[in-house]
């Protein structure tokens, strides 16, 4: 079998821990494929691109900050790439199209039912998100299109003007109805709020910050009135390095069932291999493979 390679695409990248991930997976499988992480600037997005398309590559993951940008490069983009605005999946066809993907929406959604237990109790229900960028497009989808919740609120650094919350509310309004949900939407900037919506059942903070190398994590932690969140509620942060963030601990003050965003990655980077390669990966050991030290 003729070795092939991958790679994950981030600016920064070296907490990444996608590539024990998927070798994990390969050597389970007894593949003899490569997987690295490359320190990406936006600058370099294209010729990484090109290198896919030329078959330097096989597939490539694309990550913070280039989920969105990616989608002027590529040659087509997928039904679930183009419903949030971003990829984070790239696969290359055998005429050399590359084709965008995004699997963070099913995996967003696969998250929060593990610690829900059921997703019926999110049915009607508010969700909270925290950011506007790729992660959060993915979560915002999920929640409104998979799991049916009725209203969102969703705070972001760049909606605290007025303006700049109608325009966002607006487009993510066609988004939602074009996946055939119609929530409610409450747009503002990243600000704690005096109370938080007593029918709130789920919180995903969906930025960087916090993560190694970002931002600090106390701003998007700040934005949540803890005190007012329903005990039942749950929470999940798409930060994994490290696995303990400001809103990780704001959550567990509050006896909240939450979690890091390894399992996420996990599911995620499962759909991508599958994508890849035709078939599905061991995510058991791929999680495990992500709960250990970084190789």
């Amino acid at each position: 079998m003729t070795p092939l390679r991958f790679a994950v695409l981030g600016l920064p990248i070296a907490h990444s821990k996608s590539p024990v991930m998927h070798l994990a997976a390969f050597r389970a499988l007894g593949l003899p494929h490569t997987y690295e992480a490359l320190e990406t600037s936006p600058d370099e997005l294209a010729l990484r691109v090109e290198a896919l398309r030329r078959g330097d590559f096989a597939g490539l993951n694309v990550t913070v900050p280039h989920k969105a940008r990616v989608l002027a490069l590529v040659d087509d983009v997928d039904a679930s790439a183009k419903a949030i605005g971003a990829a984070n999946t790239l696969v290359r066809t055998n005429d050399g199209r590359v084709l965008a993907y995004n699997t963070d929406r099913p995996a967003i959604a696969d998250e929060l039912t593990r610690l829900a237990g059921s997703a019926s109790r999110f049915v009607g229900g508010t969700g909270l998100i925290l950011g506007t960028g790729g992660a959060a497009g993915a979560a915002i989808v999920a929640l409104a299109s998979s799991l049916s919740l009725g209203r969102l609120v969703i705070r972001g650094r760049s909606l605290g003007e007025p303006a700049a919350a109608k325009a966002y509310r607006l487009a993510m309004g066609r988004t939602l109805a074009a996946a055939g949900a119609s929530p409610t939407l409450d747009v503002s900037g990243l600000e704690r709020p005096e109370k938080e919506d007593a029918r709130l059942v789920a919180i995903v903070q969906a930025t960087s910050c916090g993560m190694t190398g970002a931002a600090s994590g106390a701003r998007v932690a700040d934005a949540v009135d803890w005190a007012s969140v329903p005990s039942d509620a749950v929470a999940l942060d798409v930060v994994y390095a490290p696995t303990v963030t400001p809103f990780i601990e704001r959550a567990k003050s509050r006896h909240l069932a939450v979690d890091n965003g390894l399992g996420m990655l996990a599911q995620q980077g499962a759909r991508a291999f599958e994508l890849w390669l035709g078939e599905l990966p061991p995510v058991d050991v791929m999680l495990a493979a992500i709960k250990g030290p970084i190789g």
